[in-house]
């Protein structure tokens, strides 16, 4: 069984009565011990989606940088295409 992780840190947070009410509800149809449980949950969450926002915000840049050098490229050998089909017409004549 794993060890506990020691819980020093505390967020305290100001609810409406009614999103109190909704938050209990939200708890006990998702079969949560307490609301601290969920709450941890609910932040682990968030905190997952934002890394892999990043790191796929990185991979996007990654794609973008290349897609550029692709492009360049591409431009290379169309100015490449271009200056031999000159050559070769200006030899024909």
């Amino acid at each position: 069984m794993a060890a506990m992780k020691l819980r020093s840190r505390m967020i305290s947070v100001r609810l409406s009565e009614e999103e109190y009410m909704a938050f209990r509800e939200v708890c006990e149809a998702a079969g949560g011990r307490t609301l601290s449980e969920l709450t941890r949950d609910a932040v682990r969450a968030l905190l997952n989606d934002a890394v892999q926002g990043y790191l796929l915000g990185m991979d996007v840049g990654e794609f973008r940088d290349r897609m550029r050098s692709m492009g360049e490229k591409i431009e290379q050998m169309e100015a490449e295409l271009t200056n031999f089909k000159s050559r070769r017409t200006t030899q024909r004549t």
